[in-house]
């Protein structure tokens, strides 16, 4: 099941009509794609990657981490900010990890809710 719902997520949204929904069919299908092109449901690497996709993957993956889940405690943001640091080039895109990092010298540091 984890892995169908980016289908799953595209398919409902797919077909309506509008710029908002084509957009919204991309995050829903390409947010676990991975930069390395390791990621699902396509594969797809690098700029192949809607950019919508790329720019929900770091968000996605950066909320995972600082809130806590049933199967995990939360991170603190310098960690987790490291990590998606960590994750550039191979997991994410280099320049949407340099857009994320501009973000905290702004001083966005605290957890968001």
């Amino acid at each position: 099941m984890v892995k169908t719902h980016a289908v799953v997520g595209a398919r409902i949204l797919s077909g309506g009509g509008s710029e908002l929904l084509e957009t919204a069919e991309a995050v829903a299908r390409s947010h676990h794609e991975r930069w390395d092109g390791t990621g699902y449901p396509d594969g797809l690497a690098g700029d192949d990657i809607p950019l919508v996709g790329r720019l929900v993957a770091v968000a996605d993956v950066f909320d995972v981490l600082v809130h806590e889940r049933p199967y995990k405690e939360e991170w603190s943001v310098p960690d987790a900010a490291e990590e998606i640091r960590r994750g550039a080039g191979t997991q994410f895109d280099p320049q949407v990890v340099e857009a994320f990092d501009a973000l905290g010298e702004r001083g966005w540091t605290s957890r968001p809710r």
